[in-house]
């Protein structure tokens, strides 16, 4: 009885995770650019930082501390998570802009300390995007509790689905482009660089402009 519980547990947390992990938003775009310069490798790096945040998220709703994160902090995160963004967005378009060869593409990736830790991108993604934040705090948490209900075995086997989710689909995205960098023109290279540092400001912009709705949510 106990391994069909299991198994739902993983499922539904497989399905949940990659519900969200199909949803466009700021970390694909980062894992994107990512993969163009270290590679396939980039993706599960940029999940485990994810995961760091998401793990920490867990037990806080299990030990019911989250509870005490303040709805009215959401407007906060909504300022500092867009500016964060913004900032991510801009450091992009100006390594798009830097980029001469693939050589250099390398050389201004790594002069770009924030954006050169792929951990550390997927953790700041993760933080600064206010949409993750409430989706945990309502949603998230629910599904959470409702799995710990059935025991804490449970409530980690529908965690380990989400992260199975996650892992497998930007491993996906990031060995797509991985693999293609090499086939990519200079000035293909370019476009995406572009594109992905202008939906990374879209998003911060957006977030930021939002600060009135998220406080009257609060």
């Amino acid at each position: 009885m106990i391994t069909v519980e299991i198994l739902e547990a993983l499922l539904l947390g497989f399905s949940v995770g990659l519900t969200g992990a199909l949803v466009p938003g700021p970390m694909l775009f980062a894992t994107i650019e990512i993969s163009l310069k270290k590679g396939w490798l980039a993706g599960p790096q940029v999940v485990f930082g994810h995961m760091l945040v998401e793990a920490v998220l867990y037990l806080l709703i299990i030990l019911g501390a989250a509870s005490l994160v303040a709805s009215s902090m959401i407007s906060v995160i909504f300022l500092l998570g867009g500016l964060s963004l913004l900032i991510f967005g801009l450091l992009t378009l100006k390594d798009a802009r830097a980029t001469t060869s693939s050589a250099q593409i390398s050389q201004n990736f790594s002069s770009l300390k924030l954006i050169s830790n792929p951990s550390l991108v997927g953790l700041v993604t993760s933080v600064s995007n206010p949409y993750f934040w409430i989706w945990w705090l309502t949603a998230g948490g629910a599904l959470i509790l409702k799995e710990y209900e059935l025991g804490i075995i449970i409530a980690m086997a529908y965690m380990i689905g989400h992260w199975a989710a996650d892992l497998g689909w930007f491993t996906a995205v990031s060995g797509s482009f991985g693999r293609g960098k090499n086939l990519l023109s200079q000035e293909m290279h370019k476009y995406i660089l572009y594109t992905c540092g202008i939906f990374l400001v879209i998003f911060g912009l957006y977030f930021m402009l939002n600060y009135n709705y998220a406080t009257q949510m609060s």
